[in-house]
């Protein structure tokens, strides 16, 4: 079986968007939040069968983790509010993706963050969404703000509420910035390996682990920078004094949303293979064609089929490292007869 542990819901019917336009207008205006829009089942069935599921079929894939849109988070617009209700719409619709095709999507929520509200603000939504809707965790932004870093690092014990509901309910969460409103930093190009470099650094700089030993963290997108400069990483924990890398990787998995096969291959050969996590982002990030190979550059599912590395690590990264560090999957599969 092939999981992908990295989709969002970025086919969404148009109406879902647009109502996110008028509940942003209606808070600049002072006024009350309109009603959500109506969405039928026919409606999600065709955004997902022409768009999530049809490229799974070509790609060869089974399963996908899947999240509502990560660049429509948008949790530094409006107020803590505001942003309950959007992550409560978009995790809502999600579930029905989940309950209409359950033998392809597994759900993962969003958290109503915004800059300045400590995540315990987020605690009642996470055991909603994974209680009650059955999700297999949550995307975790560690910079609310859009791009300019407003909130204290992950080390720090104001996400502490968080990490204790994640290590209560035992689900991972994704590292995952959304939009940038900093010029600065493109959000898809910048902001999003910023963010995943970023958190890592703040991680080995922290006492997190040792405090929450059995805490389950995923940087996305290869790691941002990170396999690419692990020796920095590795003396700059020494020299801090800090545990060692090695250490931290019971903690801290990898995903393979990398998009050319060099980088799949440096990813393979710094990071243990039961700290890889096969992954996508499928009609996300990157959707265009490379001229180069023809293909996609987000069929990831290629590279991995080109690494020199045994079938028994292939099956890893494509099956058993999510099995494990999701554990509600297996029950799901099990329920599903997968």
């Amino acid at each position: 079986m092939i999981i992908d542990c990295h989709g969002h819901y970025t086919t969404a019917p148009k109406q879902h968007e647009a109502w996110r336009k008028d509940q942003i207008a209606a808070f600049e205006a002072g006024v009350a939040s309109p009603p959500r829009p109506e969405i039928t089942d026919e409606e999600i069935i065709a955004s997902i069968t022409n768009g999530q599921l049809k490229v799974q079929r070509e790609r060869g894939t089974d399963m996908t983790i899947f999240s509502p849109r990560a660049a429509g988070m948008g949790h530094h617009l409006g107020n803590a509010k505001l942003s309950e209700e959007w992550s409560v719409a978009c995790n809502d619709l999600v579930h029905r993706v989940c309950k209409l095709f359950p033998q392809n999507f597994a759900g993962v929520c969003m958290l109503p963050q915004s800059p300045g509200v400590s995540p315990a603000n987020c605690v009642d939504e996470l055991e909603r969404c994974v209680t009650e809707l059955g999700f297999l965790g949550c995307n975790l932004n560690p910079d609310p703000s859009g791009g300019h870093w407003t909130d204290p690092s992950l080390a720090d014990e104001y996400w502490y509420p968080i990490y204790e509901k994640m290590v209560e309910l035992d689900v991972p969460a994704m590292i995952h910035v959304s939009l940038s409103c900093n010029p600065a930093f493109h959000t898809t190009g910048a902001h999003y390996l910023n963010g995943d470099t970023s958190a890592f650094m703040q991680l080995i700089d922290s006492t997190v682990f040792q405090d929450f030993p059995t805490l389950k963290i995923i940087i996305p997108h290869g790691g941002g920078a990170v396999p690419y400069h692990w020796g920095r990483f590795r003396g700059l924990a020494q020299k801090m004094e800090k545990p060692p890398l090695e250490e931290m990787m019971a903690n801290i998995f990898f995903d393979t949303c990398v998009y050319h096969l060099p980088g799949q291959e440096l990813l393979a050969k710094v990071i243990p293979p039961e700290n890889i996590l096969f992954a996508s982002e499928m009609i996300g990030a990157v959707p265009g064609i490379d001229p180069n190979t023809g293909h996609h550059y987000d069929d990831t599912k290629r590279y991995i089929d080109k690494l020199p590395i045994s079938a028994e690590d292939r099956e890893s990264i494509f099956e058993a490292n999510a099995r494990r560090i999701f554990p509600g999957l297996n029950a799901l599969l099990d329920a599903r007869g997968s």
